[in-house]
């Protein structure tokens, strides 16, 4: 999942969408499932192409530079995972402290 200006401003507009009063005419948008499916898929994508790249550049298929970038942007990806991850737990124990 490389987070990158295209995803971030899909993940915006959908938000916006969602709040945003319809008018019935719009076309519709994906959803958060469907949003999260391809982040999902984005990030798989991402940490394949760094292991195969990593992978080459150990047997002398790869230069060191591409090795360097694929494994920053699986680095990235990884982080980027964990802190959502981290995020959806803190809004999940938010709503269990909420009074019924």
């Amino acid at each position: 999942m490389e987070v990158n200006s295209a995803l971030a401003s899909r993940l915006y507009q959908n938000v916006q969408g969602a709040l945003a009063p319809g008018d019935g005419n719009r076309k519709a948008r994906p959803g958060m499932a469907e949003t999260a499916q391809e982040a999902a898929q984005s990030f798989v994508e991402t940490l394949r192409q760094g292991e195969e790249t990593a992978k080459a550049g150990m047997v002398g298929k790869a230069d060191p530079q591409s090795v360097v970038t694929a494994l920053a942007s699986a680095e990235l990806a990884v982080q980027s995972a964990i802190s959502i991850r981290d995020r959806v737990v803190e809004s999940y124990q938010e709503i269990l402290r909420m009074p019924v």
